[in-house]
């Protein structure tokens, strides 16, 4: 009976062993993935590239951007596998890069991860702070769409042409000027404790986007028609509750709150969050200021409220109306970059779990009650697929564990570095030489998330299948602030 019992013994002490050696292992994967993540916006970066820049296969790029238009527009980001520089889609980053901050700067810290987080965000801001140049002009797209894209070629020897455009009091767009004042603000709170002047910079920007926004409404593409097959806005009074509730945490004061408890228009319950309806993200703002007591638990409150947590009830399969998983476990939104989606609902309940937590507090769903715990169980569970937990074993963050996507769709990491042969690449002929070469990319976009399976849980990994295989620097952004709280 001794033998048998130590054996026992041997075999729990064993086990945990194993068990300890795997939540290791998953704790180094979500540090290296935050680490990741990060590094994947110093490769989408546009213009004059720092002395620390460290994914050393890139180079200068965009130096001209700006000029003929009589502006200086360079840096910024590329916004995905292209290089247009796409002003609604990187403002929309920002606010997500900046919001992790605000939650996860502590823990970004402990992760020695903070201050590569505020300079991604700062090569952002200080774009667009050059794309500001009066209270009711904004620069909001760099590049053509469509002769961009008709080209393969890399972004340090673009011959496209880059032509600037702008929205003004006569060719208004509410939309990116709230998004942008939204990323400003957000950015101004992240900002406030290492660099107090550079806060205040940020935040006066953002208020008079804001009112741009706000006294000269309309649709940005139909002010800069281009733009409408690539990022068309479905709408901005979305936005525009996105730009008053972040610039009332900047601020506190109540003139924005007022606007935001005024508006009437709570959103309902969304289907997604996202560069383009930002409902989601407003109402579990909105929520904190009940949890917080900064706002009565009734009336518009209440309903903003209920519609986000609604929304995370969705996610948690304890809605009316849940959204789809794939069999693997993954939430599916959407055949095309449907990570990008997953991301964001992710931080949304990663960060109203925490909410929830200081108050100890529940949500209650149809399908029963949720505790804050059931929150970031469930933004694991997306993690840990998106990570390689999955039917195809595959890591779905590029440079991420030993099986991930080789073939990304994103012409600087599909051809090989200028630094390493510098031999021009043609406009066309980057087609032939790289686009349709059948073999891993040279340079590994490190970090990149890219779109992901499909419904079935299935990836091809083939730079011909943007739906799957293009990443954006939207789809990453969320996953900074989830990573630094579960790593």
């Amino acid at each position: 009976m001794a033998s048998s019992s130590s054996s026992i013994v041997g075999v729990l002490v064993g086990l945990g062993v194993v068990l300890a050696h795997i939540h290791g292992c998953l704790g180094a994967d979500y540090k290296a993935a935050l680490t990741s993540s990060l590094l994947f916006y110093e490769a989408q970066r546009s213009g004059k590239l720092p002395h620390d820049q460290r994914i050393k296969w890139r180079g200068d790029s965009g130096l001209q951007d700006g000029k003929a238009s009589g502006i200086d527009l360079v840096g910024g980001y590329y916004d995905a596998g292209d290089h247009v520089k796409f002003g609604f889609p990187m403002a929309f980053t920002l606010t997500m890069l900046a919001w992790s901050v605000v939650e996860y700067g502590p823990q970004l810290g402990a992760k020695h991860e903070l201050q590569n987080a505020l300079t991604a965000i700062k090569w952002g801001t200080d774009y667009l702070l050059k794309a500001h140049p009066e209270p009711n002009v904004l620069y909001v797209q760099v590049g053509d769409g469509d002769s961009d894209h008709g080209c393969w070629m890399r972004p340090e020897e673009m011959t496209t042409p880059r032509p600037a455009y702008k929205i003004d009091a006569q060719h208004p767009g509410s939309d990116v000027a709230a998004e942008s004042a939204a990323a400003l603000a957000a950015a101004s709170i992240a900002f406030k404790a290492s660099d107090g002047r550079y806060s205040s910079k940020l935040l006066g920007h953002a208020k008079q986007l804001f009112e741009f926004a706000r006294n000269h409404q309309g649709l940005y593409q139909n002010s800069v028609p281009g733009v409408g097959q690539f990022y068309s806005s479905s709408g901005f009074q979305d936005e525009l509750l996105w730009a008053a509730v972040w610039l009332y945490r900047a601020t506190g004061d109540r003139a924005y709150l007022d606007y935001l408890g005024g508006s009437g228009n709570v959103g309902g319950t969304r289907t997604m969050f996202s560069w383009d309806d930002k409902f989601a993200g407003v109402q579990i703002l909105a929520a904190k200021l009940v949890l917080d007591g900064k706002v009565q638990a009734s009336g518009v409150w209440s309903d903003f409220k209920s519609q986000g947590e609604q929304f995370l009830c969705s996610c948690l399969q304890k809605g009316n109306n849940n959204f789809r998983k794939t069999t693997g476990g993954l939430l599916y939104f959407a055949d095309w970059n449907n990570l990008q989606y997953v991301t964001t609902a992710t931080f949304l309940a990663t960060v109203y779990s925490d909410y929830l937590a200081a108050k100890h507090a529940p949500m209650q769903c149809v399908g029963g009650l949720v505790q804050p715990s059931d929150l970031i169980s469930f933004a694991k569970s997306q993690m840990d697929y998106i990570l390689g937990s999955n039917p195809s074993g595959m890591s779905y963050m590029v440079g991420l564990g030993s099986k991930y996507p080789t073939q990304v769709h994103h012409r600087g990491a599909s051809i090989v570095s200028i630094k390493t042969n510098p031999t021009p690449v043609e406009c066309k002929a980057g087609f032939d030489l790289w686009f349709h070469k059948n073999a891993p990319n040279p340079n590994v976009l490190t970090g990149a998330v890219v779109g992901g399976p499909n419904i079935n849980d299935q990836y091809s990994d083939t730079r011909t299948n943007y739906n799957m295989a293009e990443t954006g620097t939207a789809n990453a952004a969320p996953f900074v602030g989830v990573l630094a709280r579960l790593a």
